[in-house]
């Protein structure tokens, strides 16, 4: 498929999705999700791509929030939908069976940010900007970004950020937990395809399912989520991963997966 605002590619079992509105700062209107959306789906589908890495077109934003312009004059209903597109975008990437790394190039404000926590973690370049700026005009969060940040800064933490509207650097963001690691601007992609690469070599229906372990563990009990923990794990055990990347080891050999 063909994307008018994004750029998507695939290189050596890694895919690309690159919001591509420089002119805007790539800012999210409705076409831009229903696109992140479809190219989600295709590079799941795709058994050739191990890892997905997000980033944003140019120098300045990884996406610099929500298209403002097609906000400004919506109704109460078409807000709502506006945020379910939003929902259904954020959703695909964070249910996608492979890891998604988001590669924070810039400004990553309200629905930027919320693009980025959507992914399975983030890398951030020394001069990125992150924040919800969302209350300063008036609303709040709406592609998921008061569900994840709880998630995974807690109730006080999120309510700080969300409230004041107030953006903060990467180093900050590492150190409260939203950015797993910040790196010089001129070297983030050269970090991000190196994790990317590390992750792709593992194996991948092991990788897969461990997804669904934790994404799973916020919402399940211990019981039901060690549950399926055993299930996944005795899965593992039916794959030529398992049995490759086992004898592999046996025979102090690198292993070769091939996501079986």
């Amino acid at each position: 498929m063909e994307y008018k605002n994004l750029i998507v590619e695939i290189k050596d079992g890694i895919g690309f999705l690159k919001i591509n509105r420089p002119k805007a700062l790539n800012a999210l209107n409705s076409e831009t999700l229903a696109e992140i959306g479809h190219a989600g789906n295709e590079l799941n589908a795709n058994k050739n791509v191990r890892v997905v890495i997000v980033t944003g077109e140019g120098d300045k934003a990884f996406v610099a929030g929500a298209d403002i312009m097609e906000m400004k004059d919506l109704t109460a209903l078409e807000g709502a939908a506006f945020s379910q597109r939003g929902h259904e975008a954020m959703n695909t990437l964070e249910n996608m069976e492979k890891p998604v790394i988001a590669a924070v190039n810039g400004f990553a404000l309200g629905g930027g940010f919320e693009l980025a926590l959507a992914c399975d973690f983030i890398y951030a370049s020394d001069k990125a900007k992150l924040g919800f700026p969302e209350t300063t005009l008036g609303i709040h969060p709406g592609f998921g970004g008061t569900q994840r940040a709880a998630k995974l800064v807690g109730l006080a933490k999120a309510k700080e950020l969300i409230f004041t509207g107030k953006t903060i650097n990467a180093q900050e963001a590492y150190e409260i937990g939203l950015v797993n690691k910040v790196v010089p601007h001129d070297q983030l992609m050269t970090e991000v395809l190196a994790l990317a690469e590390k992750i792709r070599t593992n194996g991948p229906f092991g990788i897969r399912l461990a997804k669904e372990c934790i994404n799973k563990s916020l919402s399940l009990a211990n019981k039901e989520g060690f549950a399926l923990e055993a299930k996944d794990f005795g899965m593992c055990f039916a794959t030529k991963d398992q049995k490759e990347g086992m004898t592999a080891f046996a025979e102090r050999r690198k292993s070769t997966f091939i996501g079986e």
